[in-house]
Formats: structure tokens, sequence, C-alpha cells
């Protein structure tokens, strides 16, 4: 009682962060299973049941359910089997991106007692996607007197799948002057590099069409192919150059679209159209070029599209100068998204018990997650009930919370509770999630029905008429229902119910019960007590009873 009388006067509020640990009921088995994306939805992935130890009948009778880090209903429990089976078809590419391997994260919770198992799925990457490349032509503007050997980078294709489904290697069409070479590269990306492997003439040929093929290591392979235009020019011994290799900037992810973030300036030392510079982004994804775009003039860098930390923390943009001879020198401009506090808490409910009895203590009312999709402390919360309410929130595994009865409740003194779940992070500004619940108290009979007053007694004359009424008697019951436990009695023959038809000729004294809800007056007569008194002479002792047969009563007790 202590214990609980502590707790009680404790502030029901729990700081969560990021990642949360689990608590002592969240159990500590996993699963790790694997599927191939695009597998048909409904698709067997394991039977967990057998996997977890359970048997079939404990799945259902403990209402187990499968719950996704993100809420997302990929996986379907047939608690009539216990299989494991896909609800939709997986997209490794969208779910995942470039990251390897692929890894979805699940809970199977059960309740009665709680208890969490972790579940992995591997989805694994088929050869779905062919290499593309983002421009159908490449333009590259080669001096006649570029000495051989010299190389010349190639904007390189995309391959949204990964491992020995990506882009393994790039072929160039047969000719005389170029071959294509495939550098190492400390990222482990795989760039095309045009060399030139015969000298160029102006006079000879001004212009060369080659084709640019990429293939990945499927099987069959899958391949992509654009059109390399190679423009002959005059001779430009002077290339841009950049004051600094790297440029890094900073921007909110609420900055305004057409924002100005930086400006990248390279020097070229030629003078006429050999010293004039243009400025493009170079082996830049679909991303890069959906959200920001460069004038080629000015170098100035500017935003396209609105920016979102929780998507996209950071980017890398690698800026190419050309000068109108041809030459070119490159620049990498990294971007960091900041964020900003712009997602509220989120609440889900995964069960909840709008009804208790009134008897029962540390009942389980709901059971919950939060999340924050900000980073650091705009995506840390607080968790809080009210403190005048006898329920008591506590944590249970990693961003799940329960919320639980404190002790037994009384009808009779609140039959509804509103519970208010508040969810606060940390950001500035701060922003808050409220949830309601509304939990009524169901009655039990612990309640006796209570007379207004001990006893009573009612006066009638004699020689009565019929339907004469005698008198009444109030009594009460807390419960929602009155209940009449004790059997009823024989009534005497002379002697009438309530409603009053017949003669009272001594006076009697009876058990009654209520018989009626809470706040009437109906009754039932059980036994006789103690008769007051036998009438057996009707000339004797007239004179000493008359008295008594001028004033018949009898008291309910």
């Amino acid at each position: 009682m202590k214990i609980r009388g502590a707790l009680a006067l404790q502030k029901r509020q729990v700081l969560v962060f990021f990642v949360l640990l689990g608590l002592s009921r969240a159990g500590a088995e996993s699963a790790h299973y694997s599927v191939a994306e695009e597998t048909e939805i409904g698709s067997f992935v394991a039977n967990l049941a057998r996997d977890l130890g359970l048997g079939v009948e404990e799945l259902s009778s403990r209402e187990a359910r499968v719950v996704s880090d993100d809420n997302k209903k990929y996986l379907h429990l047939d608690l009539l089997t216990g299989d494991l089976l896909l609800n939709e078809k997986l997209d490794r590419e969208e779910l995942c991106g470039s990251t390897e391997p692929c890894v979805l994260h699940f809970q199977v919770v059960l309740e009665n007692p709680l208890q969490f198992f972790q579940v992995e799925l591997h989805v694994k990457d088929i050869n779905d996607h062919s290499p593309t490349f983002l421009d159908n032509e490449i333009l590259i503007k080669i001096s006649e007197g570029t000495t051989i050997g010299t190389t010349f980078l190639l904007e390189s294709a995309q391959d949204l799948d990964v491992g020995s489904n990506s882009l393994q290697n790039y072929t160039i069409s047969p000719n005389s002057h170029f071959y294509i070479r495939i550098p190492d590269s400390g990222d482990r990306k795989i760039y095309p590099e045009l060399v030139l492997d015969r000298a160029l003439d102006y006079e000879e040929k001004a212009e060369l069409r080659l084709t640019l093929t990429a293939l990945d290591g499927g099987s069959p392979p899958r391949s992509g192919t654009t059109l390399v235009l190679i423009q002959v020019l005059d001779i430009n011994d002077n290339a841009p150059e950049f004051p600094q290799s790297l440029y890094e900037v900073q921007v909110p992810e609420d900055k305004p679209i057409g924002s100005w973030i930086v400006t990248i300036s390279a020097k070229d030392l030629d003078a006429g159209n050999h010293g004039k510079i243009s400025y493009t982004f170079f082996h830049a994804s679909e991303d890069v070029r959906k959200t920001f775009e460069i004038n080629p003039m000015s170098g100035e860098v500017n935003l396209r599209s609105p920016l979102d930390f929780e998507a996209i923390q950071s980017y890398t943009i690698n800026i190419q100068a050309t000068d109108g001879g041809g030459l070119s020198e490159k620049c990498t401009l990294l971007v960091k998204v900041m964020d900003i506090n712009d997602n509220p808490p989120e609440v889900t409910m995964s069960s909840i018990t709008k009804r208790i009895p009134e008897n029962a203590s540390e009942t389980l009312v709901a059971l919950f997650s939060v999340l924050d999709q900000d980073s650091e402390d705009n995506g840390r919360m607080i968790c809080s009930i009210q403190d005048n309410l006898p329920f008591i929130l506590k944590p249970t595994f990693k961003n799940f919370f329960t919320i639980v009865s404190e002790k037994a409740l009384d009808r009779e003194s609140r039959a509804e509770y509103n519970i208010t779940i508040t969810v606060t992070d940390l950001g500035t500004p701060r922003l808050k999630t409220e949830y309601n619940i509304t939990v009524l108290v169901s009655d039990i009979n612990d309640n006796a029905p209570a007379f207004t007053q001990t006893s009573y007694t009612l006066f009638v004359r004699e020689n009565n008429s019929p339907a004469l009424h005698i008198g009444s008697v109030s009594a009460t019951d807390r419960d929602s229902v009155g209940r009449c436990s004790v059997p009823e009695g024989p009534f005497p023959g002379h002697l009438v119910d309530v409603s009053g038809t017949g003669t009272l000729s001594q006076s009697y004294q009876y058990e009654v019960c209520l018989t009626g809800g809470s706040g009437t007056d109906e009754f039932k007569f059980l036994k006789p007590i103690i008769p007051s008194f036998q009438v057996h002479d009707t000339g004797k002792n007239t004179g000493e009873m008359e008295n008594y047969r001028n004033n018949f009563g009898f008291n309910i007790q």
C-alpha cells in the first residue's frame, strides 16, 4: 500500500526519447524472415505460431496482432492458422531506396499478459529496373589540340536495384577515337570516363555521335543507352578553376521555394569565348535536379521545390564549370537540411476498453504508441494523463504505453471518466496532440436497499372500504437495480397487501423488501416477525382492547 500511495503521488509524465528502451514485459524473442519484392498479396511468409512456440488457440485468445514501426499493414496474421501472410506487394526500392539490406521491423503484440515479439522481414531485391540516363543526349566539347589519354567525365546512369542487380558496366559504340574506362571510386559507384585514344582533327571531322550503354548484373542483364555528341573545337589551353573543391551550406527545411542558396564561381584565364564559363549540375540524381536549379551564367544555386528533413537530410551536388573551349572542372556542394519542428506527435491506439466493472483493480484500459517524425529535441516527447484520475500511465516497450486502473472503482461515486492523453514534443515551438478516452464503470450489486426510517406505524379504522390507502413506506438502493433476496413468507388471509382491500383486525409486524429500482417505493411483504396480539374473544375484554382495535397498525422493517 505504501508503494501504491507513492506511485499515486508521482506526476504521471514520461519523457520519451527518439529511441525508447523496452521494459520488463517486452519479450526478448525475435524472428527473422525474408521475402522477394513484388511477391503476390496473400503469399505465405512463415508460420508465426510455430516459430514463436505458441499455440494457434493462444494467438486468438490473447488477441495477437502485427504492428509495424511506421503503422503500415504490410503483413497479416491469420489467427486460425498462425500463418504470417503478405498484406500487400512490397517494392524494395520504394521502401528502402539504395539501403541494403532492406529490413522491415514489426512487433507481434499479445495481451493477457501483455507481451511483445520482434519480427524482422528482409525484402530481397529482384532485377526489375533497367539502368536509365536522366538525359537523352550528353554534349561534350573537345578541343582538337587535346592530348591522347585525356579523360572526359560522362553522365552516369542510375539503377534502382541493388547488389548484383545494380549497375555494373558501361560500353561505347565502336569508333577510332575513344574508349570507355571505369575508374575506382571511393563511394563504390560506377562512373564512366571517355578516354581519347586518337587525336581529333577539326578540319577532318567536327562532330562525332556515339552510343553509351549502361549494363546491370542481372540474369539476363538489363541495359539503358544515351547519345554522346562530341563537338570538336579549336584549341583552348586553360580550364576553369574553382577557389575551393568543397562548398558546405546549411538550409532550414522551411526555406521558401525560389530562395537563393549559394553562388558557385570559377575563373578561366583564357580570353574571349574560351574564357566564358557555364555552370551545370553533374552526376546529379533526380532528387537533386527536382529540388535545386543553377543559373548557367552566374553559378547561383536556388531552391526549386520544398525541402523535407524527414525525407532527405543532405544533398551532395557535383557542379561542373565548362569554358567556351570545352574544358571543364568540377567542385562539390554539400547542402545540409536543418530540421524544424513541423510534425506534431502522433498517437496510435492499439486496443481500448471502454467499460470496466467497479470491483476490478489494475484493469488494462488502453494500449497505444506515440511517434514524432522530427529529430533531436523536435522528436523527443512527453506523454501524460490527468493527475486527478484513478488511472496510471505506464511505458511498456519502445514507444508503447498502457493505461491501467490504479485501484477498484466505485460506480456509485463516479460512473464515468474522461481520460485525455496529452503528447507534447520538446521542439520550438512545442507541438501537442491530445487523444480522449471515455471509460464507463459498470455496476455490481454491492449496496443493500435502505429504508428512510427503521420502522413505520400505519393506522386504519375498522370496517374500512376496499382499496383504502393505508400508508406508504420509502426505501432506496444505490445500485442501478434494486434486488430482493429473502424468500417471501405467508401473508395472513385477513391482512391485505398495501393496496388495501379488506379489514385489519389487529396489529402485525412484517419484514419487507424493496422490489423496484433506485428511488422507488415498491416493496413486498416477506414474513411476520412477532404478532402484536391475537384476538379470540368477541365479547370479553372488549373494553381492554378497544383502544388497539381503533388504531390498527403494523411495523415495517
